[in-house]
Formats: structure tokens, C-alpha cells, sequence
């Protein structure tokens, strides 16, 4: 298979319009493992269900035969959330440990992807790793209730409490600086992760230091041509993000409910005044990728509208490498760029 170029851009000059670019041909490693895994689809005609069983057996951690991560130490927890026990997972890296010890230690809180139905920490624990290791952050990765049987707001009600517990005593208990919080997530993570930003700043709560949005659904892709021209075949299929929304969003009992345009569920339709007094944000986009083209166009408002922004993209990378680092080098190259991403913005400098 022909391998892409796999040199990701870092550029704060957004593209005006806000379409990217895609290489000939996806990366041919990650051609090759769509491949030989034909059934492995987000969103696809088999129904949540079904791709919630196939993910786990794919991606979970104590499925892998090859390429798992290291990390110095893994801790297993809960908290006592507004809709119940809420599972964490905390990774502490090796590299990390001065920071720790001296209670200066940086922490990525994460909510992972799936389109709110699919997904768990099992799957992205090994990813996550690198991530930590390569940041010198802890990485507080936590098991939000799953649409459709939970639906907004439980998730960004979960997200934020977790926010609070890692900033309160607890983080401090484990080393972390409150002001050295970040949060982070891929897909509809991101699009969790972009909400929870923006109710803080509206609820006056404290801030998180940063939001890293991994090709983040930012908005529903109806009229982009990354939508149109990444549609199928590429592990999450465009109209399976319709569906998504369905089981995400609450049926109301009352008039003047929450709507598809409310600003915690579709950031990326909010007008850019609408965007201001944001923690700084790490955006990044992949080449063959139904949410390509909305990440950058969230990029782009949130610059205008004057928050710090860095946007990188992959244009040979498909949905989903967070996971994928045991059959792709240029998986691996991407996690460990974003755990650098992630070091250098929340300790201000490129941490070695």
C-alpha cells in the first residue's frame, strides 16, 4: 500500500476557507488494517450495539497481543458523581515524577470518543499512555454514562465533575497543580470537551488551563466536503454521525428545550462573539475524516473570536489513530506529537 507523507502541519494560519487538505491515499498501514478488519466501523449499518463489542475486542488493552504501551503506574478509581459512580482511570507517567513529587505536575482530563454510544477506557487506555508519557501529564480518563440510554447532559454533567475533583484536594493529593488542568477528548469527547469549556466560562467556574480537541465533532458535518468526500470507508461513516446526534440528544417534555443549535451541544455553530474568554486550544484535524472540515472551522472562530490556538493536521490520517498506534507507525508518530502538544502547552514550554 502507498504510504501518505505522515508530516503533520502545526499552523496558526487557518485556512480561510475552512477546508483541509488530504493526501492521494490514507496512510497505507492504516489502508491495511481497515482491511484485514472489514468489519470495524463507527456509525456503520450494524447498529451501537454491535460496534460496541467489536470495539472493546479490537482496542481493549487486555486484548492486545502487540505494541502496548508502557506506563509507570495505573491507578483505578471512582467518584461519586450527579448521576451516579463515575469510573477514572488515572495514568502516571514515568517522566512526570519531579513534577509530582514536588506537587507542580500537570493533568489531561480526557473523555473519549465513540459518538457518545461507543467506547471505554479499556480501548483507549494504551493510546492515552503515550500521550502521558510524552506530555509529562497525569491523564485523568474517566467512563461517562453512554447515550442513548443516557442523554445530554448527563455526559458534560459527569465531565464537569470530574473537572472539579481533579482541581480540588484530590489532584493536589496526587501532585497536580490546579492551574495546570487541561481537558481533552477525540470526536464527540472533543465535542464534550469544547461544551464544558464554554459552560465553565458561563457558570463562572474555574477554568480549565486548556482544551486539546482531537478531530472534534464540533458541529454536525451536514454541508462540508470532507463529509461528502470521506463518507464511507474510512472506519466512521458521515451519516452514522446523524445518528449519533439522535441518540445524544434529549427529547424534551417541555417547550423551549435544549435545541441541536444550543451552544453545549453544537459549539461550532455558535457565532464567533459567542466563542471569547476561552482557555487557550489545541485543535487537530486529519485528511480522511468526515469532521475534518468543522474541527477547522472551529479552529478558525475560536482564533477570531481571540483565543490562543494551535491546528495541526495529519492529511494522511484517518478517524480514530488515538487508537490504532499497535498497526500504525504514523499512529504512534501522531499520539506521541500530541502528547508533546499537550506538555508543551500546559507547562508552557517544550518539556523533553
Amino acid at each position: 500500500m502507498t504510504q501518505g507523507n505522515g508530516d503533520p502541519k502545526m499552523s496558526s494560519s487557518i485556512p480561510n476557507p475552512p477546508i483541509g487538505t488530504r493526501s492521494r491515499r490514507p496512510n497505507g498501514a492504516l489502508e491495511d488494517f481497515l482491511d484485514n478488519n472489514p468489519d470495524l466501523e463507527l456509525g456503520g449499518s450494524k447498529g451501537f450495539i454491535i460496534e460496541r463489542a467489536h470495539h472493546q475486542r479490537i482496542f481493549g488493552i487486555q486484548n492486545l497481543k502487540k505494541g502496548v504501551n508502557p506506563i509507570a503506574r495505573v491507578e483505578f478509581t471512582a467518584i461519586r458523581g450527579p448521576h451516579g459512580t463515575i469510573p477514572l482511570r488515572i495514568l502516571y507517567p514515568e517522566s512526570a515524577e519531579d513534577w509530582k513529587d514536588r506537587g507542580e505536575a500537570g493533568a489531561l482530563i480526557y473523555c473519549h470518543g465513540g459518538g457518545f454510544t461507543v467506547g471505554s477506557l479499556d480501548e483507549f487506555e494504551n493510546g492515552l499512555r503515550l500521550v502521558a508519557e510524552r506530555s509529562g501529564c497525569q491523564v485523568y480518563c474517566f467512563d461517562y454514562r453512554p447515550a442513548p440510554e443516557f442523554r445530554y447532559p448527563v455526559q458534560l454533567d459527569e465531565y464537569d465533575a470530574v473537572i472539579d475533583w481533579v482541581q480540588s484536594e484530590e489532584g493536589k493529593s496526587r501532585g497536580v497543580r490546579a492551574d495546570r488542568v487541561a481537558g481533552g477528548g477525540d470526536s464527540s469527547g472533543g465535542n464534550l470537551t469544547a461544551a464544558v469549556c464554554l459552560r465553565r466560562r458561563d457558570q463562572g467556574k474555574k477554568p480549565l488551563c486548556a482544551q486539546i480537541l482531537v478531530y472534534p465533532t464540533a458541529r454536525l458535518p451536514f454541508d462540508t466536503l470532507a463529509a461528502k468526500e470521506n463518507s464511507s470507508g474510512y472506519y466512521l461513516h458521515t451519516n452514522g454521525i446523524f445518528s449519533f446526534a439522535a441518540h445524544y440528544m434529549p427529547r424534551p417534555t417541555k417547550a423551549n428545550g435544549p435545541s441541536p443549535l444550543d451552544p453545549y451541544i453544537s459549539p461550532g455553530h455558535q457565532p464567533v462573539k459567542d466563542l471569547a474568554n476561552q482557555p487557550k486550544a489545541a485543535v487537530i484535524t486529519n485528511g480522511f475524516d468526515p469532521l475534518r472540515d468543522v474541527g477547522i472551522e472551529y479552529a478558525s472562530k475560536l482564533k477570531e473570536a481571540g483565543v490562543d490556538v494551535k491546528w495541526v493536521h495529519h492529511e494522511d490520517l484517518i478517524h480514530g489513530w488515538l487508537q490504532m498506534t499497535p498497526w500504525c507507525h504514523a499512529a504512534g508518530d501522531a499520539t506521541r506529537e500530541l502528547g508533546k502538544l499537550v506538555g508543551s502547552i500546559v507547562y508552557g514550554y517544550d518539556k523533553e
